[in-house]
């Protein structure tokens, strides 16, 4: 991990100097997590691709700011993360049929999360799971699709979501609870989706 983590930083110094070689390694190294994560928010493949695309342009623009305050890993999804969410505010994606902002939602809505998978991954293998949640997310908003795709599909930390976003940790566990609790009763009306996790 050591030996990796050198490497990274010598070709972070020099894409930071404009080395081509070193811009397309970083590229290569991020390109399929990048991508993943922008399909998981934006829900269309066209509009991951530019995600992508508009991701690595301002990365290769704006690497020289790149400090190493944070893990590479963890700028590059703040900076695709936030182009998926303008991307998604230009369309007016707003949810219009349930709103999750409500103080009294969990009252409303849910019961708890004693029913939500621990793991989600070995559900997530589950083909009909997986079509299940993607059609559940559809209404679930932007801001809130970002901190559940980061935690619970991306498995990063609170603190590395709260980095992305630029929001406080506690942010962070509102709204992924808040997300679980809608995604959750978006499933219930599919119950062959929730079929090993009540």
């Amino acid at each position: 991990m050591a030996e990796e983590n050198k490497i990274e930083k010598q070709l972070i110094e020099k894409a930071k100097n404009g080395d081509k070689t070193a811009i397309s390694e970083l590229v290569h190294r991020y390109s399929s997590r990048i991508y993943s994560l922008a399909l998981r928010i934006m829900r269309n493949e066209e509009d991951a691709e530019d995600v992508l695309q508009e991701t690595f342009i301002i990365m290769i623009r704006k690497i020289h700011t790149f400090s190493g305050r944070s893990s590479f890993y963890t700028w590059l999804y703040r900076v695709a993360a936030n182009v998926a969410l303008g991307k998604l505010r230009q369309k007016k994606h707003i949810d219009s049929k349930v709103s999750i902002y409500e103080s009294e939602f969990e009252t409303l809505r849910g019961s708890g999360l004693h029913n939500w998978p621990d793991q989600l991954d070995s559900r997530i293998n589950d083909k009909q799971f997986r079509e299940c949640l993607k059609q559940a997310m559809v209404d679930l908003p932007e801001n809130h699709r970002a901190v559940f795709v980061l935690r619970d599909l991306e498995n990063l930390s609170t603190r590395e979501t709260a980095d992305i976003l630029n929001i406080s940790e506690a942010n962070v566990k509102v709204r992924l609870m808040r997300a679980r609790l809608f995604l959750r009763d978006q499933l219930m009306h599919h119950l062959k989706c929730m079929e090993g996790i009540r």
